[in-house]
């Protein structure tokens, strides 16, 4: 399965702006046989939506983002969403012109300069999902951002059948590097999260500077040991393909079966019993 990685800058509240580049990334792709292009985390909309004059978000099925998977690859795009009630920090995979997947952030930061909290609703289901372009078949599932760095979340998506886990990001400098440097923090999940869950790990962030914030890139492909096997250069655009061949991730897992025993109901029985002494339901 060749796989682009869209390392895009975007324009804050500028949909129809990040719809165009979005465009030419994707016929960039298809010209260089790629069966999937994924975009970064809120791609189509930047990432502070309270500095916005008004609500810019649109629906899952909008027109304009079917249309983006009929170019010929598959799309992994980021938007903010709006439903009848709630909005969302969506992620969703869209395939001939329709809507196979959407990945509704799950754990929002709330902290420091990041008040996701205050713009969108946190989302209720992971699930993995079918790749209908991979010829060897397949499942992968969408991980946005902080999910990511809650360790259940990607043991959960692998035990429902993820090969691939798809990372997109709005990852920023952090203005105290001593307190967290957040590219060493990725360096270190992205491998532990290939190598432990023996899955692929394509990881897509964005570039470019947005209300104070400056955005370093770095996005890679991380295979089911461990390595980096693709990665585009940091601060700048760079869309970068790959071929990834997802039955690596079932070989790696029956040599080394570490995720096959899940004690499921050993984890139902201990998370019932810390909600009922007063965890967060």
């Amino acid at each position: 399965m060749r796989i682009a990685l869209a390392q895009t800058d975007c324009v804050l509240g500028d949909v129809p702006e990040n719809l165009a580049v979005a465009r030419e990334q994707i016929e960039q792709a298809a010209a260089q046989g790629a069966d999937l292009v994924v975009f970064p985390e809120l791609s189509l909309h930047g990432y502070h939506l309270g500095a916005l004059e008004r609500d810019m978000s649109v629906e899952a099925r909008d027109p304009r983002l079917l249309e983006l998977s009929t170019l010929g690859p598959d799309v992994q795009v980021g938007f903010h969403e709006h439903t009848s009630l709630r909005a969302y920090n969506t992620s969703a995979h869209y395939a001939g012109g329709a809507l196979v997947h959407a990945h509704r952030k799950l754990y929002l930061p709330n902290y420091l300069a990041w008040e996701e909290r205050k713009h969108v609703s946190p989302g209720q289901s992971l699930r993995a999902y079918d790749l209908t372009k991979s010829p060897s078949g397949g499942r992968g599932a969408t991980l946005v951002c902080n999910d990511a760095w809650q360790p259940v979340l990607p043991w959960l998506a692998v035990q429902d059948g993820a090969e691939v886990l798809f990372v997109p990001t709005n990852s920023a400098a952090s203005l105290d590097p001593e307190a967290m440097d957040t590219g060493l923090y990725w360096d270190t999940l992205l491998f532990h999260t290939a190598k432990m869950l023996q899955c692929w790990v394509v990881f897509v962030n964005r570039v470019g500077n947005e209300n104070g914030a400056s955005f370093w890139g770095g996005s890679r492909v991380v295979d089911p040991r461990g390595s980096v096997v693709a990665q585009a250069p940091k601060w700048e655009p760079a869309l970068v393909t790959i071929d990834i061949d997802l039955s690596e991730a079932r070989r790696q897992r029956r040599s080394v079966p570490l995720v096959a025993e899940a004690r499921l109901g050993l984890i139902d029985r201990e998370v019932r019993r810390l909600i009922e002494e007063g965890g967060d339901s």
